[in-house]
């Protein structure tokens, strides 16, 4: 089975670039996707065989996430079951036989890290979330969390040290994350490799130079390990800051 993750910054906007034909070339089982920016009627996609699921965030044109499937889902929820992180469209659960499915924008911590706070309080709640669902059955993970977890997941760690997404803080609570049993699945497989990244600043030509950060994710619990295949980072997909990210598994489900 193929999951792909991205982070479209702006769902109608990348529906301008392309999108139709890169949602078609890649023919995933499942497509997540963060950042959609928008309410509910205000776009209609014609994706056939996929069955589609949004959770949009109370703010006009803010955060919000969507997931396409070909597979029917015993359920759906939508948020993590915490009033104060669930106004904001970041998290969509499906449920299947053998396995749950969650894509999550986790939230920036800001300029100034103005909302540092407001995003240690999700990793705990979603954390504790995530918890919950592993005790149950297995679970696959994926989307922009907005970590670059070590220094080999940025192009420039010195600089960026103290800056959203590679505080000490949010590191941590990565690590913690894995050591409640998961795996960051892009370095199960590629341990030591560097250089790939799946964000870039729209600033300074970021792209151009690979001056990015790779805080787009599949995380699975660690049981999965033999049923995963490959995981990918797809930097040649463009139409946004982010490209996605892929995880192969065999037919476990």
């Amino acid at each position: 089975m193929k999951f792909i993750s991205w982070n479209v910054n702006g769902l109608r906007a990348v529906v301008k670039k392309d999108f139709a034909a890169t949602f078609q070339k890649l023919d995933a089982d499942f497509f997540c996707i963060q950042e959609t920016k928008m309410q509910a009627g205000q776009l209609k996609l014609e994706l056939p065989g996929y069955r589609q699921y949004f959770n949009y965030a109370e703010r006009k044109g803010y955060s919000g996430t969507a997931i396409f499937t070909k597979h029917e889902p015993l359920s759906v929820h939508y948020g993590i079951d915490t009033p104060a992180f669930d106004h904001e469209g970041r998290a969509i659960t499906l449920e299947y036989p053998d396995f749950y499915l969650v894509t999550s924008y986790v939230p920036n911590s800001g300029a100034q890290l103005k909302r540092l706070d407001f995003r240690m309080g999700w990793d705990q709640a979603f954390q504790q979330y995530l918890k919950r669902l592993d005790a149950n059955k297995p679970v696959i993970l994926c989307g922009d969390l907005n970590v670059a977890h070590h220094e080999i997941d940025l192009k420039n760690p010195q600089s960026n040290h103290h800056n959203a997404g590679f505080t000490d803080e949010e590191r941590q609570s990565f690590t913690k994350l894995l050591d409640r049993g998961f795996i960051d699945t892009f370095r199960h497989f590629y341990p030591d490799k560097a250089g790939i990244y799946s964000w870039w600043s729209y600033r300074f030509h970021a792209r151009d130079r690979n001056a990015g950060w790779r805080i787009d994710y599949f995380v699975a619990s660690k049981r999965l390990a033999s049923h995963l295949t490959d995981a990918k980072i797809l930097t040649d997909v463009l139409g946004s800051d982010h490209c996605p990210v892929e995880l192969v598994t065999d037919q476990f489900a």
